[in-house]
């Protein structure tokens, strides 16, 4: 399937302004991999279909994650708005034929992170933040720290969930906890590095 393909397969299940971030997102995500040298084509792939299931009903998702066998931790089942990317990425593996292990993976840790993220998982966790159509406070300088490195832009991505979730006493997904504590790791060990020590 192409481009077009996967925007008329999201269209039935997406309103108006979830199909218009979907495009902006699968458009952020081509740039991002244009700047940091991932493949243009899986990250416009994977930014078009990541938000597939978003606009299902959260009883419609329980059901066809009851039918494709996915099992949830507590966690997950507390945070419903982590459903729909765990969804997204069986629904398109059985449905849309997406065999990719990369787009699925991408679609699949698009709003928690993890360890171990691959530049393509990162370019998507971050072209869903900085798309053209959001306009969240903070949004400018995230998009300027994707400009200037996408290890930075991670850390700030992350930081924004993680206050965002503990400010609503929401829990915390470990694989976020785990993305974070690599990157910033990863961040002082070449800020050591640079610094001679």
């Amino acid at each position: 399937m192409n481009l077009e393909s996967y925007k008329s397969a999201i269209r039935g299940f997406l309103g108006d302004k979830r199909y218009e971030h979907s495009v902006c997102v699968a458009r952020a995500a081509a740039h991002l991999a244009q700047r940091y040298g991932a493949d243009e084509k899986k990250a416009e792939t994977a930014g078009i279909l990541h938000d597939i299931m978003k606009d299902l009903p959260q009883e419609e998702q329980k059901k066809k994650m009851r039918q494709y066998g996915i099992r949830l931790t507590d966690v997950e089942k507390n945070a419903p708005k982590l459903w729909h990317a765990i969804l997204a990425s069986e629904y398109i593996r059985r449905e849309l034929g997406v065999t990719d292990p990369e787009i699925l993976q991408a679609v699949r840790y698009h709003t928690t992170g993890r360890e171990n993220m691959t530049l393509l998982d990162k370019i998507l966790f971050i072209a869903d933040f900085i798309s053209d159509d959001r306009d969240y406070p903070g949004v400018d300088k995230l998009r300027q720290a994707a400009k200037n490195s996408l290890e930075q832009a991670m850390i700030e991505g992350i930081v924004f969930t993680v206050k965002d979730l503990a400010d609503a006493k929401r829990p915390i997904h470990p694989d976020t906890i785990a993305a974070y504590n690599q990157t910033v790791l990863q961040n002082l060990s070449i800020d050591t590095n640079q610094k001679g020590c």
